[in-house]
């Protein structure tokens, strides 16, 4: 499958970002639209991931500072190499912003994921939107694409 990742800016394709992360958000993971959807949306750097057909599948931020999240996946892509790409966009985002470190706040359960992909637990466990959550940072000389695994 192709894949064509687009660097997008909030203010001009929120519409498309929004649609697929209500979907897997607030819809699939009842997380509150009021919380889905902060302040660091103006601010950071989004992706659109689009399929051959160029229908969007994906979504994904980082901010200047370079926490990534709402990665939001379209249910029927959740088995391909979508998380591959993703994160080869994102990593390509931090690498052109000069930052060193990236860190994402993962479910307890994504720990042992995003160990295997290079990244460490930070600070203590806490709770988000009612979930909770690690801090994990990764150097981006130590993240590794060839550890990101097909599913997630």
């Amino acid at each position: 499958m192709t894949f064509i990742v687009k660097n997008v800016d909030w203010g001009n394709e929120q519409h498309k970002l929004r649609k697929i992360r209500e979907k897997v958000f607030v819809c699939q993971w009842r997380i509150p639209w009021e919380y889905e959807f902060d302040h660091h949306d103006s601010e950071a750097f989004h992706i659109l991931v689009v399929d051959e057909n160029d229908q969007e599948v994906a979504t994904a931020r980082i901010t200047p500072q370079g926490e990534i999240g709402r990665i939001a996946v379209e249910p029927l892509y959740r088995e391909s190499e979508i998380y591959q790409v993703l994160y080869s966009a994102l990593i390509k985002i931090a690498e052109q912003l000069g930052l060193q470190d990236v860190l994402v706040h993962c479910e307890l359960e994504g720990v042992e994921y995003y160990q295997q992909q290079g990244f460490r637990p930070v600070g203590s466990v806490f709770m988000d939107a009612g979930i909770p959550r690690q801090s994990m940072e990764c150097s981006l000389t130590t993240f590794s694409l060839s550890r990101v695994e097909l599913t997630h």
